[in-house]
């Protein structure tokens, strides 16, 4: 019997923890395990931003790891994962990744995932960005990494603001070949000449 694949979700402290949220959300749909550890400063911006309690978020997750907790399963090479998001990435999360100096599991986690040479995604959330949060993005970009600010698409229309965050979090799944369903495709799905008969009264 194939085993489930796996994936480690990582949430910090930037404002967004709603993208970390809907992606364990949509994991669970398409039954992929999820590793979650959330920092001390995502606890915080949960409290502020959503109503969901820890044990609420956590029970999105297959596992939940303590961010303390450097000998957890995911702080390993040797345990199997399709790789990493963290979703929202905080610049000082960005700052250890890049520097190779891991605090706490969320940063270890990430760090050996780039040395395994699997896929590690951050939805980097600051704005504006100065010269070193840049050089930050430019050298875990070099190290392997994929930078994703959560940046909304509008060409979809979307209607709610839980449509761009589905639509941020599908395209970051796109990049595990992870797909939902739920992804309103350029080209496919949508695009010019479709928005153009649609004007016009033509299928």
């Amino acid at each position: 019997m194939k085993a489930r694949q796996r994936l480690i979700v990582g949430i910090s402290g930037a404002s967004g923890i709603i993208y970390g949220v809907r992606l364990l959300e949509l994991l669970r749909e398409v039954e992929v395990d999820t590793h979650l550890v959330v920092s001390r400063a995502a606890e915080m911006t949960r409290a502020c931003e959503l109503d969901l309690s820890a044990r609420e978020l956590r029970a999105l997750a297959t596992v939940s790891y303590r961010v303390g907790d450097i000998g957890a399963a995911i702080a390993s090479g040797s345990f199997r994962t399709m790789g990493m998001v963290i979703a929202p990435c905080s610049v000082r999360t960005l700052a250890e990744i890049a520097s190779g100096v891991s605090s706490s599991l969320l940063t270890r986690a990430a760090d050996v995932v780039l040395k395994e040479r699997r896929r590690l995604v951050l939805l980097v959330r600051e704005t504006p960005l100065h010269a070193i949060h840049l050089r930050n993005m430019l050298t875990v970009t070099e190290a392997g990494a994929i930078v994703m600010p959560p940046a909304p698409a509008f060409y979809h229309q979307p209607q709610s603001i839980d449509q761009m965050v589905t639509h941020t979090v599908c395209r970051v799944l796109d990049l595990f070949d992870i797909d939902t369903g739920m992804l309103q495709r350029w080209g496919e799905d949508i695009g010019i000449s479709q928005r153009t008969a649609d004007r016009s009264g033509k299928n």
